[in-house]
């Protein structure tokens, strides 16, 4: 992953950018680095990945599992949705000028707030600090697409740009309402939602592929696995030390954070083994790669709340058994292994060995759960030893280059 660059654009100056036309970027702008704006933007996601892990913890180690599996994951949507947004139009459109940076900021102010309103959503189905987070984030976004729309000529992209618009503010609209009906009745209320705002890039986009760059997509989400995997780092460092404040039980824990450290380094190598900008060439391919991402965020994210009910287990402090606090690492580390394969992975092997080398990963860690005390630390060798043999295959010489990409 490339460290963030200056935009070296004719005329840009990060302290006095000029204001200009909000133009549609080149697709084939050569040396597209992440700026320092959408790298301070991703930081502040930090926040709202780490309530949504926070609250996690909790219901996994009383064994409320559906609850909490269920609360996550819409808190989750909405932090992953808001990234989602302003990835891919700052790939199209960022002109890094005065209005686009202050409405940047408001979208970061929204995400804030989004983020506060987290425990709230997830403990008590209050949605509504939530919410206004979003309508801060929306009222930022909506303006940013019909500028967009108001700087192309009249014709398709200028469509797509309105039609972002109109998705956008119907779909706060439909935020806004859900907040008007019966507690009970939102948690079946908001996968509709949820659809809605899925459906609005494949209708904007319809006629017209905004002008996305792909391997500045592809670094924006390799930025974000790192965030999500640091956040699990240290949910899990905070967890261990939390237990020995409270508790000598070293030997119980170490294995738990020797296992977690292994799992977490396996995950970044697996992630990044695959130039996934490569199969990014248009529609068809980015958004099935972007939307399944949610599985790669979350899965992620999970492991690092999955780790603390491990060593709250391990000090007697959660009211699960050993194979159940086991599972909360090895159910979203499979996960996330197994995602990462079907995504892009399995795309750039080369064979059957190659092939079944991560799904046999996914398989494994899920064997790990059935062997007690140690199963964090097993599924933590299983994912190093996978990457050994990945390293090992992919340098192995071969008869035949890689297959063409479709």
């Amino acid at each position: 992953m490339s460290t963030p660059a200056p935009d070296h654009r004719a005329g840009a100056d990060p302290a006095t950018p000029p204001l200009r036309r909000m133009k549609a970027r080149s697709r084939s702008e050569p040396h597209r680095a992440v700026t320092p704006l959408e790298l301070f933007f991703d930081l502040c996601f930090v926040v709202a990945v780490a309530q949504a892990g926070a609250q996690l913890v909790h219901p996994l180690a009383e064994g409320h599992y559906a609850d909490g599996s269920i609360g996550y994951a819409y808190v989750f949507f909405g932090v992953w949705w808001a990234w989602m947004n302003f990835t891919w139009f700052a790939s199209a459109y960022d002109c890094d000028d005065v209005p686009y940076r202050i409405a940047t900021f408001i979208q970061i102010s929204g995400v804030l707030i989004y983020a506060a309103g987290v425990p709230r959503a997830f403990v008590d189905n209050d949605w509504t600090v939530a919410v206004i987070g979003y309508l801060v984030m929306r009222v930022a976004l909506t303006a940013q697409w019909l500028r967009a729309a108001a700087s192309e000529p009249p014709g398709p992209a200028r469509r797509t740009n309105a039609r972002y618009a109109a998705g956008l503010v119907i779909c706060q609209a439909a935020w806004v309402a859900l907040l008007a009906a019966p507690e009970n009745m939102r948690r079946w209320l908001f996968p509709i939602v949820a659809v809605a705002e899925l459906l609005v890039p494949l209708i904007a986009e319809r006629d017209h592929q905004t002008p996305w760059h792909p391997h500045h997509i592809a670094k924006g989400y390799g930025l974000f696995s790192l965030i999500v995997l640091g956040e699990t780092m240290y949910a899990a460092t905070t967890g261990v030390q939390s237990a020995l404040d409270e508790t000598d039980a070293v030997d119980e824990l170490l294995p738990i954070a020797g296992g977690g450290l292994l799992i977490v380094f396996s995950a970044w190598w697996v992630y990044f083994a695959a130039p996934a900008h490569e199969r990014l060439g248009s529609n068809r391919q980015s958004i099935p790669w972007g939307y399944g991402h949610l599985l790669i965020f979350a899965s992620a994210a999970a492991i690092g709340a999955g780790l603390e009910v491990a060593v709250e287990e391990a000090v007697h402090k959660a009211h699960v058994s050993t194979t159940a606090a086991a599972a909360t690492v090895t159910i979203p580390a499979a996960a996330f292994v197994l995602m990462v394969w079907l995504l892009h992975s399995r795309h750039f092997k080369r064979g059957l060995a190659q092939q079944l080398t991560l799904p046999a990963c996914g398989a494994a860690m899920l064997v790990c759960t059935f062997t007690g005390r140690w199963a964090v630390l097993a599924a933590g060798l299983v994912a190093a030893a996978t990457v050994a043999v990945g390293v090992t295959l992919t340098t192995r010489p071969v008869r035949h280059t890689r297959p063409q990409l479709p």
